[in-house]
């Protein structure tokens, strides 16, 4: 059986290594099913096939597409321009694609749309967010109930919905929370792969870089292990099981 193609962004050991594992346990993913690079600081491979892969799966991290590159640190702008330099094959062969968190503002700048820092960034925490009717219909969400809670952070997001895509979970401080083109590239604005613990983990990594004030991080700790987050694994889960 083909792997999964996994790509982080993380600079952060610790953070990005947590990351991994959450995707391997709330993904049901075998590590020996897995292709891991680390594209912060890792070239692609010379001869990497898309076909070679079940899927790609892109974690988030702490940049923004929308911060001009030469502002960026140098592990940010090269993860960047690495997950941005496959996006023409992954759209255009439909590649089955997940991308969390940072993948939607890399999928929405791919196709053109805006994503800014303008409006609907989320706090650090839980937020609470719907299905659309298309989403109601995506084999991915069949599992889901109408509303639920996902956790979320994030500086920027996509202003509009892509040309192309589909519209299937919307939360009222930030609409767009997962998007689907064509019928297999998929982003979602919320973390599928995250639950209490692994929040809390990522609120000590990114204390000072800007997500929240440091003071708060004892009680965005203690919010995020209250949090009902069972549901967003869900998609994580189907996305391997359907393309597995």
């Amino acid at each position: 059986m083909r792997p999964f193609l996994i790509l982080q962004l993380r600079p952060e050991d610790d953070a990005a290594d947590g990351e991994f594992a959450a995707f391997l346990d709330k993904g049901g993913i075998d590590p020996a099913r897995t292709h891991r690079i680390r594209v912060e600081r890792d070239p692609l491979p010379e001869n990497l096939a898309l076909d070679d892969y079940a899927g790609v799966i892109v974690g988030g991290g702490p940049g923004c597409v929308s911060d001009d590159p030469a502002s960026q640190r140098e592990p940010e702008a090269r993860a960047q321009a690495t997950i941005l330099s496959l996006m023409p094959d992954i759209v255009a062969r439909d590649t089955p694609f997940l991308g969390c968190c940072y993948g939607i503002s890399v999928l929405a700048h791919h196709l053109g749309a805006e994503v800014s820092k303008r409006r609907w960034s989320e706090p650090v925490g839980p937020a609470e967010v719907y299905l659309t009717d298309e989403g109601r219909q995506d084999p991915l969400l069949s599992d889901l109930p109408a509303g639920f809670t996902a956790l979320v952070g994030h500086k920027e997001a996509t202003q509009e919905l892509p040309d192309g895509c589909v519209h299937l979970v919307g939360a009222d401080n930030c609409p767009f929370q997962m998007i689907r083109h064509g019928q297999n590239v998929y982003a979602t604005q919320f973390h599928p792969e995250a639950d209490g613990a692994v929040f809390a983990e990522r609120i000590r990594v990114y204390l000072h870089r800007g997500y929240f004030p440091p003071e708060d991080a004892q009680r965005l700790t203690a919010q995020a292990y209250a949090a009902d987050a069972r549901h967003p694994p869900k998609i994580l889960q189907a996305f391997v099981e359907r393309y597995g």
